[in-house]
């Protein structure tokens, strides 16, 4: 194992550490982030379990009575964050919390995904239960809370409202969505996100002010989501987000069993979602999966890394995994070989596509990790060893960033990004005998 990349990617982790969280990144990124959460305490399960653990804690502490958990939990004050408390002005709905101040959207569910392999990792079995048994009440009120609120067919797949809650911001998915929301003039801030990084590797000042239009829609609405269905312009039955969830459904299944609830209900939901997302979001075309907007009433033909997801939750057909680790590996993506980094976050021959900006074209360790374990329970190991080796090249080579060049393999976004450290502390203690490829 390599011990000076542990001491690493555990420095990045400790430099974000709070007391009481872990920032995702402590100039762009300082407060607690749901998915990022999640996924961060991946990594710690492996060395500070006691800090795995918290890290749970605190972000459900932000949960609201409705079971929503919201996308940032704002444990500290905001400062020159924005769009900051002051601007979701989530008080308005009786059931969102006043202290500590939360945002009022969502991110993807993978939070029983992560409470699952705490469990699995502990070294404390008993001590390990009793975490599981007071944070199952939590995780289930979630995902009664997606599926009751944002299902509205009661088909299985849930929608997502903001470009935000997917978790791949200005991803090439959304462009045509956001097509439908006007946006003129300046906006009526300053951005910190561009004094921090690159803007020309951030979202447009259009994309933003579109963002917060969606804001400004469900506050008028007061939260409230059968409003908030009839009016908002975007309502999107999203890949990643269903995968993530027929998952964790499994998972919350496997956390009933050991400490003595029912696991049927999770079952039965989790089989209805993987049927759902092969009857509906699979592209027989293409070769991989992809997003229906509920709006236009028509599927996203837009080829992003997440449409490969589907691949970690075991819902592709054997046949159907085959054709998309061949999509995979060509030059739309990564072809096992090339010299580049896999797996870029959108098709390179797609219009478009852009080797440094966001969502546009680089490589995300947390997607990495994702279609990794994908990869690795289809057997398609060759190509999962491809994806491992630049899960560890990449932060070896240029450092703990938030995406990087699928190309060139430089860091983009924020440095000292808490997943990329946390993620590759999984894959260095989980997979050590695996023979990794030259890149």
């Amino acid at each position: 194992m390599d011990e000076a990349l542990i001491k690493a990617a555990l420095a990045v982790l400790d430099a974000n550490w709070t007391g009481r969280f872990t920032r995702p990144s402590a100039r762009l990124y300082p407060h607690q982030w749901s998915w990022d959460a999640a996924f961060i305490a991946i990594g710690y399960a492996h060395v500070l379990p006691e800090r795995a653990e918290q890290e749970l804690r605190s972000l459900f502490a932000g949960q609201w009575r409705n079971g929503l958990l919201p996308h940032i939990v704002f444990h500290e004050p905001s400062g020159d964050y924005f769009p900051g408390p002051e601007v979701w002005e989530v008080t308005c709905n009786p059931d969102a919390p006043s202290n500590p101040p939360t945002s009022g959207i969502v991110q993807p569910p993978n939070h029983a995904i992560t409470a699952w392999r705490l469990y699995r990792h502990a070294r404390d079995r008993a001590s390990a239960r009793r975490f599981l048994a007071a944070l199952y009440p939590r995780l289930k009120a979630w995902h009664d809370y997606l599926y009751r609120e944002r299902d509205p067919f009661h088909e299985g797949l849930v929608y997502i409202r903001h470009p935000w809650e997917s978790g791949m911001d200005n991803a090439p998915l959304w462009d045509q969505p956001l097509s439908r929301i006007a946006a003129d003039g300046p906006l009526p801030f300053q951005r910190v996100d561009k004094q921090v990084v690159n803007p020309a590797d951030r979202p447009t000042d259009t994309d933003y002010a579109r963002y917060l239009h969606l804001v400004a829609l469900f506050k008028a609405c007061r939260y409230e989501e059968a409003r908030i269905r009839e009016r908002c312009p975007f309502l999107i039955q999203d890949v990643l987000f269903n995968t993530l969830l027929c998952q964790a459904e499994r998972d919350l299944a496997e956390i009933a069993r050991v400490i003595g609830e029912d696991p049927e209900p999770h079952e039965t939901r989790a089989s209805l979602t993987a049927a759902a997302i092969n009857r509906k979001l699979w592209d027989d075309a293409h070769g991989l999966y992809v997003d229906y907007d509920l709006v236009a009433e028509r599927p996203l033909d837009v080829h992003v890394v997440a449409g490969f997801i589907p691949l970690f939750a075991g819902i592709p057909s054997p046949a159907q995994a085959r054709r998309m680790c061949a999509y995979l590996d060509s030059r739309s993506f990564c072809r096992l070989g090339d010299r580049c980094y896999a797996v870029p976050s959108y098709d390179k021959q797609a219009r478009g596509f852009s080797r440094q900006r966001y969502w546009r074209g680089p490589v995300w360790i947390n997607m990495n990790w994702l279609l990794y374990q994908g990869l690795q329970r289809y057997g398609e190991r060759e190509y999962a060893a491809w994806v491992r080796n630049a899960i560890i090249d990449l932060p070896r080579r240029y450092g703990f960033y938030e995406y990087y060049d699928p190309e060139a393999g430089c860091g983009h976004g924020a440095d000292r990004f808490s997943w990329t450290a946390a993620l590759l502390l999984d894959v260095l203690y989980t997979c050590r005998s695996e023979t990794v490829p030259p890149s």
